[in-house]
C-alpha cells in the first residue's frame, strides 16, 4: 500500500507536509509525492473491501478478534486479487483505564498492527489535553492538544482532519500527520481518503483543550478533499468522519425508513455535491448503519468494539466502481446482546470468510501488556455488590444517573443538588461485586468537581429547557421536578431536598468542570456572575470511588437499582418521551400530539443502540 498524504493547501500551490507511511504496505511499499507515482498497470476487476470501526473508547480486549477477523478477509481478498482498506471513524481512545493510562498509545500500537489506512478525530480525542496525567493546562509550556499530537506522531496511518481549523490562520490546522485527505493505492486501484469531524465537537469535549480551534462545514471541507484527489487520479472515495446517525433495519440496504433522519449525517449528505465520496464509514452516535443513502454507501457500527462494518467494491476493467456491496454489521461476540456484551472471555465469535474467528498473536501482546500495566487498580473490589446490573441512558433518566449524582452529594456535603449529563456516563455496572475498572468505564473522564453557586430560577430553567430539548438527559441528585402541560404551556413543578423551589434563593450544585465551563451549553447559556464557578481538583470518579468504600461493612453496600429508579420511583416525572412540547388546546396535563396515548411529550424518535 502506498499512501500519498495531501493537505487542503497543497490544492493551492501551498507546500505539502512530508508524507508518512500508513500501516503494512499491500502494494510496492514505497513512499512517492503525490504526481510522481508509477503509472499504473491496466486495469482488471477487483474487488476493494472497506472495513469500518467507530467509537471503540479504548476497548482493547476485543481488538485481537478483530484483528483475527481482518486476517481471514486479507486471506480472502488476497486469493482473488483485490485488498482491504481499515478506516476508524474516530473516539478510539478514551474510556477504559488500561487505555486511559497511556492516553490511547496503545490503542494506537494496537491499530498500527492491524494495519490501519486512516482514522477521524472524534471528539473525545480531544480528551486528554496535554501529554502527562493533566487533563488541562496547567503551566505555560503546555500544548492543549499534545496528547493527540503525541499519538498521530506514533501512527503508521494519518489521522485525517480536513475541517479542525486553526482561528489564528483561519486555516486548516497542520499538524504533523493530521492532513485533510490521503491518497492510497491498494491492487492498483487508487483510494482517496478524507476524514471529518463533528460540528459538535467544541462543546462535547473539554472546551479548554479546544480552544483556539473550530469546526468548519464538513460537507465543504469533503467536497474541497474530494476535487483534490479525484484530480490526483483517486478512482474511490472514502470519507471516514466522526459523525453518525442510526437505523434499526439491516436487512434492506436501499430503505432507510428505519433511519434517524434528523441527525448530522443525514444534513451532511444533503449538502455534499453528488459524487463528492463513494462511501462514508460513520461514528459518534453510537448505533448501527449499513445502508445506501442519498446514494452514498454507510456503515456505521455501534461501539466499544462490539461490531465492525463492511462495504466491497467492485472495480471494472474500465477503473470504475461497478457495484458496491454492503455488509450488515457484523459483531464481534455472536453471544453480544444489545446493551449487555459478553465478557471477552465468554466471548462466541463468529466464523468469518469461511474461518474460525481467532485472536491475532501480535496484537493480543499489545492488549495483554496494557492489561498488565492496569494490573490490580482494575480488579480491585470496592466493598459493594449490585443486585442487578444499574443501566445508564443517554436521553433518559436513569438508574446510573441517580447512582452517580447521589454519590456527588455525598462526597460534596456543601452542595445541595447534584448534576450531571447522560453523555458523561459511558457503560453500564454489571451485577455482582463492583470493581474499579468496572467504575472507571462507567466514568472514564477525568472531570473535576465544580461547585456552581445558582438561583432557584437558574435551576428551573436548566430542568425546563433540558426537558423541552431531545438529545442527552441531566441527571440530579437533591432536586425532583414534575412536567405537565397546562393551558398550552409546560408547567415544571420542581422540590429541592423536599420542599419547593424558591426561585430567588440561592443553592450551590455539584457538577462536573466539563459542564460548569460550558460542556454541552448547558451552564454556559446562563450567563452567571463572574465568580460563580468554583473547580476543584478532585477528580468525580475518585471521589465517588472514596464514597463507595467508605460503605463496605454497612447496609448501603448492597445496591438494588430498582431503589434508584423505575416507574414508580422517578426524580424527572413527565409524560411520553421528551422533547416534550405543549400546544394550545391539548389536554389539561397533557403534552401535545400523542393521539391514542393522550398523554406524554411527543417523542422524538431514536434508533440509536449505544448513544453516545
Amino acid at each position: 500500500m502506498r499512501t500519498l498524504l495531501i493537505a487542503a493547501c497543497a490544492w493551492l500551490a501551498c507546500s505539502t507536509p512530508a508524507p508518512v507511511p500508513a500501516g503494512p504496505a499491500q502494494g510496492d511499499g514505497k513512499w512517492r509525492p503525490v504526481g510522481r507515482e508509477p503509472q499504473p498497470a491496466p486495469h482488471h476487476a477487483v474487488t476493494i473491501s472497506f472495513v469500518g470501526t467507530n467509537d471503540l473508547h479504548g476497548a482493547l480486549e476485543r481488538l485481537p478478534l478483530f484483528a483475527g477477523f481482518v486476517a481471514n478477509l486479507r486471506a480472502a481478498r488476497a486469493a482473488d486479487g483485490g485488498g482491504v482498506v481499515l478506516l476508524d471513524g474516530g473516539d478510539m481512545f478514551q474510556g477504559t483505564l488500561e487505555s486511559n493510562l497511556a492516553e490511547g498509545a496503545d490503542v494506537v500500537r494496537a491499530y498500527n498492527q492491524i494495519g490501519y489506512a486512516g482514522v477521524a478525530i472524534g471528539n473525545h480525542e480531544f480528551d486528554y489535553g496535554p501529554v502527562g496525567p493533566a487533563v488541562t493546562v496547567t503551566g505555560p509550556g503546555d500544548d492543549p492538544r499534545g496528547a493527540l499530537k503525541a499519538r498521530a506522531v506514533e501512527a503508521r496511518f494519518p489521522f485525517l482532519a480536513s475541517n479542525i481549523v486553526d482561528e489564528a490562520t483561519g486555516s486548516r490546522i497542520l499538524w504533523p500527520n493530521m492532513p485533510g485527505s490521503a491518497l492510497v493505492e491498494i491492487a492498483g486501484v487508487k483510494v482517496g481518503l478524507i476524514g471529518a469531524s463533528t460540528e459538535s465537537t467544541p462543546y462535547t469535549t473539554m472546551p479548554a483543550n479546544f480552544a483556539g480551534l473550530r469546526i468548519a462545514p464538513p460537507a465543504h471541507a469533503i467536497a474541497e478533499q474530494s476535487v483534490m484527489l479525484r484530480a490526483h487520479g483517486a478512482e474511490v472515495i472514502a470519507a471516514t468522519m466522526h459523525i453518525g446517525a442510526g437505523c434499526k433495519d439491516f436487512d434492506h440496504p436501499d430503505d432507510d425508513s428505519s433511519c434517524e433522519k434528523d441527525e448530522e449525517l443525514f444534513r451532511l449528505l444533503h449538502d455534499l455535491p453528488h459524487g463528492a465520496v463513494d462511501l462514508i464509514v460513520g461514528g459518534h452516535t453510537h448505533a448501527g448503519i449499513a445502508h445506501r443513502l442519498d446514494g452514498v454507501a454507510v456503515i456505521e457500527s455501534f461501539s466499544s468494539g462490539h461490531a465492525f462494518g463492511r462495504i466491497d467494491v467492485q472495480i471494472g476493467e474500465d477503473g470504475k466502481v461497478a457495484d458496491v456491496r454492503i455488509h450488515r454489521p457484523h459483531r464481534i461476540c455472536q453471544n453480544d446482546k444489545p446493551g449487555n456484551p459478553a465478557a471477552i472471555a465468554a466471548c462466541q465469535p463468529r466464523d468469518y470468510e469461511g474461518k474460525p474467528g481467532v485472536p491475532e498473536p501480535e496484537v493480543q501482546k499489545i492488549v495483554d501488556a496494557a492489561l498488565a500495566r492496569a494490573g490490580q487498580r482494575r480488579l480491585e473490589k470496592l466493598g459493594v455488590v449490585l443486585t442487578d446490573v444499574v443501566r445508564k441512558a443517554h436521553s433518559a433518566e436513569s438508574p446510573e444517573g441517580n447512582l452517580f449524582c447521589d454519590l456527588m452529594l455525598e462526597a460534596r456535603p456543601d452542595a445541595q443538588v447534584a448534576m450531571t449529563n447522560g453523555g458523561g456516563l459511558r457503560a453500564d455496572l454489571p451485577p455482582g461485586a463492583l470493581t474499579y475498572g468496572e467504575l472507571f468505564e462507567a466514568l472514564p473522564f477525568d472531570n473535576r468537581f465544580a461547585i456552581v453557586d445558582v438561583t432557584g430560577k437558574d435551576l428551573r430553567t436548566m430542568v425546563t429547557s433540558n426537558l423541552s430539548h431531545g438529545g442527552g438527559i441531566l441527571s440530579w441528585g437533591g432536586l425532583t421536578a414534575k412536567a405537565r402541560c397546562k393551558a398550552g404551556k409546560l408547567d415544571v413543578q420542581i422540590q429541592v431536598r423536599g420542599k419547593p423551589l424558591d426561585d430567588n434563593a440561592g443553592y450551590k450544585l455539584a457538577t462536573s468542570d466539563f459542564l460548569a465551563s460550558g460542556g454541552d451549553g448547558v451552564i454556559g447559556r446562563l450567563k452567571l456572575p463572574e465568580g460563580s464557578i468554583h473547580v476543584t481538583d478532585i477528580i468525580i470518579r475518585e471521589a465517588v470511588t472514596d464514597v463507595l468504600r467508605s460503605w463496605k461493612g454497612t447496609p448501603r453496600a448492597t445496591i438494588d437499582p430498582a431503589q434508584l429508579y423505575s416507574a414508580t420511583r422517578q426524580r424527572l416525572d413527565y409524560q411520553g418521551k421528551r422533547p416534550l412540547e405543549c400546544a394550545q388546546g391539548a389536554a389539561r396535563g397533557s403534552p401535545a400530539g400523542q393521539g391514542a396515548r393522550r398523554g406524554g411529550a411527543q417523542p422524538s424518535a431514536r434508533a440509536s443502540e449505544e448513544p453516545q
